[in-house]
């Protein structure tokens, strides 16, 4: 789980006493693209954890995108590092100067003083890429850039944003945590081995939006549990939206490697709810998770019956949901149901005879995977 910290950094190395940095150019970078040319375009940096999306924001920082995307298509950043890591806080690539690994005592020190400032109002959120400047010269942005792992309003109005992560924020995650000394130099190259442009690819469609009722009828779950599987069937006719949901959620992963958290015997077994899943969501799957308006129906709560929890807020279900163990009247028109157990009914009754801690399984019982079949 992330930290919930603000970090202040240094994003540009100080310069070293027998080292004056290079003076801006007499007239700085403006980029001869148009905006025309540069909208809609992604940045993919590839690296050992995996590909960093980026969409760029050039009606924000039209020079700032420009140099960057000028810089890529000369391979300027293939073979660069990320030289800088604050845990969890940023990670702080693009010099020049690291694609020498006999420089690293200058890492931070190149590729800057090219490119004026363009403040905006974008924030420094998680997933914001911003340029690294030197220490109070708003205008000398170059090459270097950073990614926010987490928020950083601190840095608002400092230093100028030119895009956002959109993809692989867990890859840049995952680069802020490699072991680095007290500088934050990583004790081991993360290079990065290459940055290529490209259009925005159109949307697509969520998965299983666009199919009928009917259609959606036709599909069965199997959760598949440590203690055997349970099959279950859907009932779009009643929660179409809630059905859609379930669907897409599993198709995705996004109920791999839960538990069953909450056992009541005689009442419910539930599970799905995020913070038990054994490993974070990856980006595509987190887009998915979403609140869902209630679709209350004339379903009767009776063992078997497949619905979904949610907080006092009759509109607030995302992931977790539970199987009813006995007649139930209470949930009737309260929460949503949307399936029922065909088969694997005993594996039900096995996880709700499992010893408690409360309402907590004493030994995890796993949720390892719910698959979707016709």
């Amino acid at each position: 789980m992330l930290r919930s910290l603000v970090f202040v950094v240094l994003l540009a190395a100080p310069v070293v006493a027998a080292q004056r940095p290079a003076p801006l150019p007499a007239a700085p970078f403006v980029t001869p693209l148009s905006l025309d040319e540069m909208r809609d375009q992604q940045a993919v940096v590839e690296t050992p954890f995996g590909a960093i999306v980026i969409d760029l924001l050039p009606e924000q920082a039209p020079n700032h995108v420009g140099h960057f995307i000028k810089t890529a298509r000369e391979g300027g950043y293939d073979g660069t590092t990320f030289h800088r890591v604050v845990f969890q806080g940023i990670i702080q690539g693009g010099d020049p100067l690291s694609k020498d690994p006999a420089a690293a005592d200058r890492y931070g020190t190149g590729g800057l003083n090219l490119i004026a400032a363009e403040p905006n109002a974008e924030r420094h959120t998680r997933g914001a890429v911003s340029a690294v400047l030197i220490p109070n010269r708003p205008d000398s942005a170059g090459t270097q850039f950073f990614i926010c792992i987490v928020d950083q309003p601190s840095l608002d109005g400092q230093f100028t944003v030119f895009g956002r992560v959109v993809e692989g924020l867990l890859a840049a995650q995952r680069i802020s945590e490699v072991a680095a000394d007290a500088r934050g130099a990583p004790e081991e190259r993360v290079a990065i081995t290459r940055v290529t442009i490209r259009p925005r690819p159109a949307p697509e469609p969520d998965p299983f939006s666009t199919e009928t009722v009917a259609e959606l009828a036709a599909y069965r779950a199997v959760l598949e549990t440590s203690l055997g599987s349970i099959t279950v069937a859907l009932t779009p006719a009643q929660a179409p939206e809630h059905v859609r949901n379930f669907l897409r959620l599993a198709s995705l992963g996004v109920y791999d490697g839960m538990s069953w958290h909450r056992v009541v015997p005689g009442f419910v077994v539930q599970t799905g709810h995020l913070p038990t899943r054994r490993a974070p969501l990856e980006e595509a799957q987190q887009r998915h998770v979403r609140t869902l308006t209630a679709e209350f129906n004339d379903q009767i709560h009776d063992a078997g019956t497949l619905s979904m929890a949610r907080l006092a807020d009759p509109d607030s279900a995302t992931t977790s949901f539970f199987i009813v163990t006995a007649r139930s009247e209470a949930l009737d028109g309260q929460y949503t149901i949307f399936g029922r157990v065909v088969e694997g009914m005993e594996v039900v009754r096995a996880i709700e005879q499992a010893p408690l801690d409360g309402e907590a399984p004493v030994d995890r019982i796993e949720l390892r995977r719910v698959r979707i079949q016709r």
